[in-house]
């Protein structure tokens, strides 16, 4: 509900600064190095490590190091209007800022010449897809035992009109055309150095609106840390709800 610029009221009965209900889970398939789903709201990701193992073709071989690579991709029936199969621009534009988020923190320089792949998929899409896949693909890449200086965790924010939000999900992110429209900042955090490792903006924000958003960002980060270490606690796959 938006009045004389303002949204007054989530469409879901949420405060502007909480976010939708959230739940993890580590060591979902158990044929994989590592493993992890993330869910906020309707919004599911599942991430699936796999590796180190020697890259081919050998030409793209570090000697120093290994590499990490990411595939993020978006099922058929994840939301209402199928998604035609296969990558598009969107799926490997996500595919590499999140391969730059987590290359961030983890540490491949005792496996030279190999890759580390982890493959995002996103069976139930309602806005927010990017950083569920990246809260999944931190917690997958630990649950492989790849080396990591620190954990991360990402969230969105934004503005809605002249009001600062957290998590939008579709509705918000979407069906907002009046006034100033929606702002959506998909942002990661590292948990012990508190830096970020990702920061993209879509829309339009004021400085003192963006400085205001990223706090309310970092305290939600704080959250999403805590959910994440108790599912990785439990890698029976019961996670954490």
């Amino acid at each position: 509900m938006a009045e004389k610029g303002i949204y007054t009221k989530r469409n879901d009965g949420r405060k502007m600064d909480e976010v939708r209900p959230m739940s993890a889970k580590v060591g979902i398939v158990p044929s994989a190095d590592g493993s992890a789903s993330f869910q906020t709201g309707k919004t599911k990701a599942i991430a699936v490590v796999r590796g180190p193992r020697t890259l081919h073709p050998q030409h793209m071989q570090d000697a120093k190091t290994g590499i990490l690579r990411v595939n993020y991709g978006m099922m058929p029936f994840s939301v209402e209007d199928r998604i035609r199969p296969g990558p598009n621009r969107r799926s490997e534009e996500i595919s590499k800022v999140t391969e730059w988020a987590l290359s961030s923190v983890i540490d491949l320089s005792g496996f030279p010449n190999t890759v580390v792949d982890v493959f995002i998929q996103i069976p139930q899409a309602d806005a927010g897809t990017r950083v569920a896949g990246i809260n999944a693909a931190a917690m997958a890449l630990a649950h492989a035992g790849i080396p990591m200086r620190e954990m991360v965790s990402a969230i969105g924010v934004g503005k809605i009109d002249k009001t600062l939000v957290i998590d939008l999900d579709k509705y918000e992110d979407s069906e907002f055309h009046d006034g100033e429209g929606s702002t959506d900042i998909p942002l990661v955090m590292t948990s012990r150095s508190k830096e970020i490792a990702l920061l993209q903006l879509d829309g339009k924000i004021s400085i003192p609106e963006f400085k205001a958003v990223i706090e309310m960002g970092k305290k939600a980060c704080d959250n999403i840390l805590k959910i994440q270490m108790d599912a990785l606690k439990n890698i029976t796959g019961e996670g954490n709800e």
